[in-house]
């Protein structure tokens, strides 16, 4: 007795609503219907009304609690508690699930062709089918389920990869982003071309590649070139008389700039010296204004007061001084008991000596400044006069540079000169040889005994060439009676000419100017024999004729050939476009038998 198969899990284990109408493969009937999700029903139920359900949608409805069923309100047969729904009242239908699981069935989805019973479908193509429509988990791209791994490893733009160089983890999206900052990135050295160096080691190689392009020293005063580390020093050395220029200028331009500030500078200067020795002027009058008015200790509070009446108009008091006032003079006593002024503090003296400290610590310094931008003009003069005489120098051994370049150049160009002359003799010998090697092949080609064959490969290829009319005709290699006989060369039309075109292919015999033809008999009039072989040696297609000697074709030619003739219908193109044995590894083989009786 044969083994039954295995049924599906059982129907209290489906998850899943019933099947989609679409997979059935012959007439759908009402009855293998789920009146809830209208399916094809997986794994029945059926409820005492008698209405079947699936199993996953008969739980899901009587999961809040008893439910009217809606297909017995639908049919008008409505009644309680027949028609309510819920948990016990339903009991597996087996004998429909049976029927609906040997339903024949296809795959609903594009491109595939598989086809079996429900059951099939459910146990081994449901879910795993090649051509599945599924969404991709990462970027949500409906994708077909046999293309997943495709998708995930090579089109995803969420796919996360793994940095070929640093194995660091990041986002498709991200490589470019990522390739900027990757410490192991390969480099390429910019001056010795060194490939596949680190990104975290790239700094060091310039540092000390001796081919890497760095700026001159000399570009803070313009040289803008950039020159191999290994040549500065070369470069230094060749452009030594650019290089002065340039700083020559540099220094010059510094030299207008530290003129056009000195004398401004000066002049402050020297206004600044005449307003201090005008205020130590009317400080030292007023000083002596005050010590001769008065004597003793009034005299000085006198002096006191008027010298505070004065700062107080001149301005705020200077720094300390440090050299004092001299003592006033010694007066009568009667001078000093009349006196009227009033004793001031003694602390306004000192400000005036601090006053006059200040204007002399300024003039000394003023002084000083004016020195050292005089030291410092002479020493560019100094430099600006050695700089001269290197200019001097260089320029010298510039003008015989220039005319020793010049002789080099009238050199240069009478060689080029010559190069071109030669080239042109080369370009003449040239065309000798190519004529030459013509004249080679078409002696090699050459007979001279009357009977020449002709191998014509690429047949298809020609004969397209011919149909297209970019080639109709062919001209063979020259051929001859004897050595020094007529000279011949056949001419073949691959698609036919004048009444065998596009039917026929078409062979002449052309008559062609020789070197001997002055000793020959005119005009020809040899017997000429054409004809197609059969390469299994079997049936050839043979035509031959007498030439008409009152024909210009078989005159004493008097152009390089005469004009062609012979049969325009040699062979039908239908014999060579079925199954023959002419054609051959797509070659043919036309052989000329000239007649050389009499000769």
């Amino acid at each position: 007795m044969a083994t039954q198969e295995p049924s599906p899990p059982s129907s209290m284990e489906s998850n899943k609503p019933g099947f989609p109408k679409k997979i059935l493969g012959n007439k759908l009937e009402d009855k293998h219907l789920c009146n809830c999700c209208h399916n094809i029903l997986r794994r029945p139920f059926q409820a005492q009304c008698g209405h079947r359900f699936c199993s996953y949608c008969f739980n899901r409805t009587v999961s809040n609690g008893p439910q009217k069923c809606n297909a017995c309100i639908k049919e008008d047969i409505f009644e309680e508690p027949t028609s309510i729904l819920k948990q016990g009242c339903a009991f597996p239908d087996n004998a429909v699930r049976r029927e609906v699981e040997h339903l024949s069935a296809v795959c609903i989805n594009e491109n595939c062709t598989w086809k079996g019973s429900i059951k099939e479908y459910e146990m081994n193509h449901e879910g795993k089918c090649e051509f599945m429509i599924i969404p991709c988990p990462s970027c949500k791209e409906r994708i077909r389920f046999n293309e997943q791994e495709r998708h995930n490893e090579r089109e995803c733009p969420e796919r996360t990869l793994n940095c070929k160089y640093c194995k660091e983890p990041f986002h498709f999206k991200n490589i470019k982003a990522h390739d900027e900052i990757c410490p192991k990135y390969p480099m390429i050295c910019e001056g010795c071309a060194k490939k596949k160096i680190p990104r975290e080691k790239y700094v060091d190689h310039i540092k000390f590649c001796s081919k890497f392009r760095t700026p001159c020293r000399f570009h803070v005063v313009g040289c803008d070139m950039s020159v191999e580390k290994e040549k500065i020093h070369d470069h230094e050395r060749t452009y030594a008389y650019e290089h002065l220029n340039l700083l020559l200028h540099y220094i010059m331009g510094m030299k207008v700039s530290m003129e056009g500030l000195q004398p401004q500078g000066l002049e402050l200067a020297g206004h600044k010296l005449v307003e201090l020795q005008q205020s130590l002027r009317e400080l030292e009058a007023r000083v002596s204004q005050l010590s001769t008015t008065s004597s003793g200790p009034p005299v000085q509070g006198a002096a006191a007061a008027a010298a505070s009446s004065s700062s107080s108009s001149s301005g705020p008091p200077g720094p300390p001084a440090s050299a004092p006032l001299p003592p006033p003079p010694t007066l009568a006593p009667t001078l000093s008991v009349s006196t009227s002024f009033t004793p001031l503090p003694s602390s306004v003296g000192a400000a005036l000596e601090l006053q006059l400290h200040s204007e002399k610590t300024k003039v000394v310094e003023l002084g000083r400044r004016c020195t050292e931008l005089e030291v410092k003009a002479g020493t560019f003069e100094n430099v600006v006069c050695v700089l001269n005489r290197e200019v001097e120098r260089f320029a010298t051994t510039m003008e015989a540079s220039n005319r020793q370049h010049k002789l080099d150049q009238d050199k240069i160009e009478a060689l080029t000169n010559k190069v071109r002359q030669l080239e042109r003799t080369v370009g003449l010998k040239d065309l000798t040889v190519a004529e030459m090697e013509g004249r080679l092949r078409e002696m090699s080609a050459t007979t001279f005994d009357g009977v020449f064959v002709w191998r014509i490969s690429d047949f298809a290829k020609k004969r397209q060439d011919a149909i297209a009319g970019r080639a109709p005709a062919m001209f063979s290699p020259a051929f001859y009676t004897s050595k020094y006989g007529y000279k011949m060369c056949l001419r073949i039309y691959l698609n036919g000419d004048g009444t065998g075109r596009g039917s026929h292919l078409s062979l002449f015999f052309v008559v062609m100017r020789g070197l001997s033809d002055a000793l020959l008999k005119w005009p020809f009039n040899q017997k000429v024999t054409l004809m197609l072989l059969d390469q299994s040696n079997r049936e050839h297609i043979i035509d031959a004729f007498r030439p008409d000697v009152t024909s210009s074709s078989f005159q004493r030619p008097v152009s390089e050939m005469n004009i062609a003739s012979g049969c325009p219908l040699f062979c039908p193109l239908s014999k060579l476009d079925a199954k023959n044995s002419y054609i051959r590894d797509d070659t043919i083989f036309i052989k000329a038998i000239v007649d050389l009786t009499g000769l």
